[in-house]
């Protein structure tokens, strides 16, 4: 197989990113897990790993797996995180760690379906050591000795104006600059502007607001967004923020396609555990392709618990018996079914930093049924903090979700 010619020009004021010659926009998602078939049909062109190898295919799988799909790969190389403990002050690890991706870049650079490289994923991430950036520079500066045929790239958290001028002035060999911002992505434009960057950048990660970004219950848990006003999140920041800027932005990879725990199950991921899809997945293939979906999903309109709704903080008394309902707005809700379940919240002390790994709570009460599900009765458990999931289910794959956080408390006599 010959590699993909990738190149980044500057035309007038404008980058524009091509493969072969031909101009290429990003549409893509950050995929680990995920279904790639299922990214191509819904009109995607692209997606980023975070590694080379996520423990269930290899990077050689999953380029030729997206090269049979008609994707092309923004390939994570993994680069140690000093908040992991890695000390770039050390120059034997450093080298080692060089050395490792070296072979990783020389197995990998002629596959087809390469994009680009993505060299560390938010190595600023509560960092000091400024060394990483060197790190990172001679990275960039082997790809481009070894592979003169795709550009290179490192993932920020956020675009802090400070971070930028760091990382252009330590990293002179990378193409580009990617950002990973969720609510804050309003904030992108003033950014660029007051760090004076102008270069090419992708936004890598953005997608629903995040838990550190959202309001809080008394006892502070955040509050997740039910799946409709995700989906007009989701709408609004590719719209206003990615795709409007048509001088420095080459597309972006929305985060996540597919699911993952965190924090809940449902927050990040535009897909749930059992592969339904969300109001969100339809929306990213709306902006993709301009068509509208075949079968929208239902939209979710409320969920309260005791006539309670966010942003209240709500209290229960333990083994008292609760209502919940759930309203949508759907042609035909004789046809939906509901999947009501409720989880105790993640413990303080595994909760997952940078998006590390976290476990999902145990379910400790669930019921599931038809269309006459749309209320029930729910028994608080013993006194703690719990989340109250609702998916409401089409029959074509689809699904709406919404939770509340409850602090269930202990009976007085």
């Amino acid at each position: 197989m010959q590699p993909s010619k990738v190149e980044l020009t500057k035309q007038a004021q404008r980058y524009q990113l091509s493969v072969d010659g031909k101009p290429f926009y990003i549409k893509g998602a950050g995929l680990e897990l995920g279904s790639i078939e299922s990214l191509a049909d819904y009109g995607g062109n692209a997606f980023r790993t975070w590694r080379v190898d996520n423990g269930e295919k290899s990077g050689l799988e999953i380029l030729d797996e997206a090269h049979r799909h008609g994707l092309m790969v923004c390939m994570g190389l993994d680069v140690a995180r000093e908040r992991h403990g890695f000390d770039y002050s050390d120059k034997q690890a450093v080298a080692e760690q060089l050395e490792s991706i070296k072979q990783d870049v020389m197995a990998l650079r002629d596959h087809p379906a390469l994009l680009m490289w993505g060299i560390g994923n938010e190595l600023n991430l509560r960092h000091r050591n400024p060394k990483v950036w060197d790190a990172v520079n001679d990275i960039s500066k082997m790809i481009h000795r070894l592979d003169p045929n795709h550009p290179t790239t490192t993932m920020l958290a956020g675009a802090e104006p400070k971070e930028i001028k760091l990382v252009v002035a330590r990293c002179p060999d990378l193409d580009l600059l990617s950002f990973q911002l969720y609510g804050e992505i309003d904030q992108l434009p003033d950014y660029l502007s007051q760090s004076d960057f102008s270069g090419a950048y992708t936004v890598s990660e953005w997608g629903a607001t995040g838990h550190w970004e959202s309001p809080c219950t008394d006892w502070n848990r955040p509050f997740e967004a039910n799946s409709t006003v995700k989906a007009g999140c989701y709408r609004q920041r590719y719209l206003d923020y990615i795709a409007a800027d048509q001088q420095q932005c080459l597309g972006s990879f929305v985060f996540l396609w597919g699911q993952k725990q965190e924090r809940t199950p449902t927050w990040y991921g535009v897909f749930l555990e059992q592969g339904q899809h969300t109001e969100s997945a339809q929306v990213m293939s709306t902006v993709w392709t301009q068509r509208p979906p075949e079968q929208p999903v239902a939209k979710l309109l409320s969920l309260d618990i005791n006539g309670l709704q966010a942003p209240d903080s709500i209290y229960l008394t333990e083994h008292h018996l609760y209502p919940a309902r759930v309203a949508v707005d759907y042609g035909h809700k004789e046809t939906l079914s509901y999947h009501w379940e409720l989880l105790p919240e993640i413990d303080k002390a595994l909760e997952s930093d940078g998006g590390d790994f976290e476990p999902r709570p145990e379910t400790v009460w669930q019921q599931q049924g038809d269309s006459s599900l749309d209320h029930v009765m729910f028994p608080a458990p013993a006194a703690g903090e719990y989340r109250l999931f609702v998916q409401v289910l089409d029959r074509y794959g689809g699904a709406a979700t919404a939770n509340l956080p409850v602090l269930v408390e202990t009976a007085t006599t």
